[in-house]
């Protein structure tokens, strides 16, 4: 079974969404069919962003690293659609 683990960024940046959004990305991502196997709920990014991956959770992305030794899904980023592809 895989772990979610959030960096102190993404920590931070769950805590600024309303509240029914945040129960919606804390409810996906810790959902047994996830844990399971996520890469079969996410899609891996490219470019610059290669070697990360990104999961749906109705209008918000979650950006991720699958650290597959540890099995350890670890939180980088989150927001909303419109600006996450946009920051840096």
């Amino acid at each position: 079974m895989w772990k979610v683990v959030f960096e102190e960024k993404a920590l931070k940046l769950l805590s600024k969404l309303d509240k029914t959004v945040q129960k919606q990305i804390l409810k996906y991502l810790n959902r047994d069919s996830f844990l399971k196997n996520p890469k079969s709920f996410g899609k891996a990014l490219l470019y610059e962003k290669r070697g990360n991956w990104r999961f749906r959770v109705g209008d918000y992305r979650v950006i991720c690293r699958l650290e597959e030794r540890q099995l350890i899904v670890l939180v980088l980023d989150l927001g909303h659609r419109r600006e996450i592809y946009k920051k840096s």
